[in-house]
């Protein structure tokens, strides 16, 4: 009986990750194949072709839009990961400090703030700082990068913090004992070792930016106009098979990103497992 209740209990838990799968995975594979739709009509299959994908990329204002989203990501994800390592560093390594509490209630704040109150405070600092120093001359790339590293810098901290308060401490207390600069530690110890930690805030930060609506609704303007909001405004005349072409797209490069960040870890961590077998045998 105790066979037959752990089959059932086996099969009834592939089904319920076969369904969180299905609901996860199928309106985007339904997506997928609507974007090679001979048909304009979204929900009326018309044959297979891929004259939508070629029209898209006939679009100036989708390429445009596009072409900034990836900038700003790209900078929002860079930046919010130094900052973010750096503020990781010091809630790890340095413990007690002044201030430590009001510091990690404020790293940790953009975490639970809805995104509208956070839109809405950039947008009254940017024109706020406008009106007294002239500085940001309107709404720009510039206004979307830093509201969007002010957001995502949170969650690249938090994967950071993890991975350095699994980290030996005795690694680096070796080397500084050993007569190394903090600086050298920093750089040819821990960052190796947090390496993975750091490629996936950076992925992270890289996603909540170039998929970011509400925030990217308050600090864009004319001539900066991120493709998530080009996005919604066609969304909202009605679903047409070039923002499932567009979508398709953005999910294929999501998912070669994702790709190429997981096989980097798994080269890692594989090179670590490698190094800790052979280390004891070479002493």
């Amino acid at each position: 009986m105790s066979t037959g209740w752990g089959r059932n209990r086996a099969l009834l838990l592939y089904g319920l990750l076969s369904l969180a799968y299905a609901f996860l995975y199928v309106p985007i594979v339904v997506m997928i194949i609507y974007s090679f739709n001979a048909s304009r009509l979204v929900t009326v299959w018309g044959g297979f072709s891929i004259k939508w994908y070629g029209e898209l990329l006939q679009d100036e204002k989708v390429l445009d839009a596009a072409w900034l989203s990836l900038q700003v990501a790209v900078a929002n994800a860079t930046i919010a990961t130094i900052l973010g390592t750096l503020a990781a560093v010091v809630l790890v390594r340095f413990r007690r400090f002044r201030g430590r509490t009001l510091f990690t209630g404020m790293i940790a704040a953009p975490l639970v703030m809805p995104e509208i109150i956070t839109g809405l405070a950039m947008l009254l600092l940017f024109v706020a700082m406008e009106q007294a120093i002239g500085w940001p001359e309107g709404r720009s790339i510039t206004t979307i990068v830093i509201a969007h590293v002010t957001f995502s810098l949170s969650f690249v901290t938090v994967v950071v913090q993890s991975r350095l308060a699994q980290m030996d401490a005795s690694l680096e207390e070796a080397a500084m004992d050993l007569g190394a600069r903090p600086t050298k530690v920093f750089l040819v110890i821990t960052l190796p070792i947090i390496a993975p930690a750091l490629l996936a805030g950076w992925l992270l930060a890289f996603t909540l930016s170039i998929d970011d609506v509400v925030i990217s609704a308050f600090v864009s303007g004319p001539g900066a106009t991120p493709l998530p909001i080009v996005i919604f405004s066609k969304v909202r005349l009605g679903v047409s098979p070039e923002i499932n072409a567009l979508a398709t797209i953005v999910v294929a490069l999501v998912g070669v990103a994702m790709a190429i960040a997981g096989r980097v870890m798994l080269s890692r961590d594989r090179d670590e497992r490698q190094h800790s077998t052979t280390s004891p045998q070479s002493v």
